[in-house]
């Protein structure tokens, strides 16, 4: 069988992971396209339309990986640098044709609606951007009194988006949200529990489309932009361990589809990343206990994230098991030797050997020899697996040349 997937499962799956940049508020833009959707619906939009605002509300954060950056546009209403991660977001969905339409309205999702008439965009994109913008707005209102005491605070966040009318917002879009929010069940439905079965039922609505390996590799490459965009140190590392680990994979003799599952596990596998706040993840010297312990959650929220993707079973494991180790000592789930499969243990080489081969804060790149010592240390240690690491060894120039294809 080979890899296929829907893609609404996916764009599901990804809303997670950019949901971890959050580190305490895991569904901002769900609680976003929730709002949005209901906005849709409240104004006459069909299905297909409302699916769209669905789509783009998830979404409209794909530009943030920084959990500095997301701290500032959910604590300030309007943040002057939040252009940056409407243009990277825009760039990202671009660059993938299944999801391109989205991307005008993520590129304006931060524009304030006095502001569209003297920009040439589509008849369209206004409102849709600004109804993002709006339910986004919304969210960060709501952020500080989400629990019990949230009906307590309803009035004060109308307030808060009536006193921006006309200027940061449309006031046709103003009055719908106006009207929706008088009933205490639109609050209500942002709780958790809520959130989560409204989403289940969307994942059901419209026709089904789904994505063969050429079209799942580029989404993945979408996913492996977004987790590498958060540090420096890390830009690139997802590709270069996708592309090592595939190769490793060909000299090992697997399959195509085994190829190709690992590929894109490779491109996946540090999802969790999103999560770790930037200070740690930027550390120019070695991590405090505490410090690893949340370091070390990253392979776990990785299986979370894309254990939710029907067809991507496999992947999902494989590149959660990117730290376990063959004596049993790894994480997150301490597997034995037994329980790693031949796909996971040559991801685990690839991993190490091109983070290595990278610049990291608290070092510079080293040379393949050094590497290929430190692999096989790694091997006698029954840490890493031994014949995974022969195939390195027996063609160490051909894995530097793939680890680091085009990175400077």
């Amino acid at each position: 069988m080979s890899v296929d997937v829907d893609l609404r499962q996916a764009v599901y799956a990804l809303s997670d992971a950019l949901d971890l940049v959050g580190v305490n508020d895991f569904h901002h833009g769900k609680r976003v396209a929730l709002m949005a959707v209901e906005m849709a619906r409240a104004m006459g939009m069909g299905e297909a339309q409302q699916g769209e605002m669905l789509d783009t509300g998830l979404l409209h954060d794909c530009g943030v990986s920084s959990t500095t950056v997301h701290q500032q546009l959910v604590h300030q209403m309007d943040w002057a640098g939040a252009r940056g991660h409407c243009e990277a977001g825009h760039a990202l969905l671009q660059g993938f044709p299944h999801l391109a339409h989205l991307a005008p309205a993520v590129l304006y999702h931060h524009t304030h609606w006095r502001g569209f008439p003297r920009l040439e965009v589509g008849p369209d994109i206004p409102r849709k951007a600004n109804l993002v913008f709006l339910a986004d707005r919304g969210d960060a209102l709501v952020a500080p009194h989400y629990g019990p005491t949230l009906l307590q605070h309803k009035e004060s966040i109308r307030d808060g988006i009536v006193a921006h009318n006309g200027s940061l917002f449309g006031p046709d879009l103003v009055e719908v949200f106006m009207e929706l929010s008088r009933a205490d069940a639109f609050w209500l439905i942002l709780e958790p529990r809520h959130v989560q079965n409204f989403l289940g039922e969307m994942l059901h609505h419209g026709v089904p489309r789904r994505l063969g390996f050429p079209d799942l590799r580029q989404m993945a490459m979408l996913f492996s932009y977004v987790v590498d965009a958060k540090s420096p140190f890390t830009a690139a590392h997802s590709l270069g361990v996708a592309r090592l680990a595939r190769f490793l994979g060909v000299l090992d003799g697997q399959d195509e589809e085994t190829l190709n599952k690992i590929e894109i596990a490779g491109l996946m596998h540090d999802l969790g990343k999103l999560q770790v706040p930037d200070e740690i993840l930027d550390k120019p010297g070695p991590l405090t206990w505490e410090e690893r312990m949340v370091m070390n959650r990253h392979s776990f929220e990785t299986y979370q994230i894309l254990r939710r993707i029907p067809g991507l079973e496999d992947v999902a494991a494989w590149a959660a098991y990117h730290h376990e180790t063959l004596d049993g000592a790894g994480y997150p789930y301490r597997l034995p030797a037994g329980g790693l499969p031949r796909p996971a243990r040559l991801l685990a080489v690839a991993d190490v050997f091109q983070a290595m081969a990278q610049n990291r804060p608290y070092r510079g790149s080293l040379p393949p020899e050094r590497i290929l010592d430190s692999l096989r240390q790694r091997a006698r240690d029954g840490k890493l697996d031994a014949a995974a690491v022969a195939l390195v060894e027996n063609h160490l120039d051909d894995c530097w040349q793939v680890a680091l294809e085009g990175m400077e």
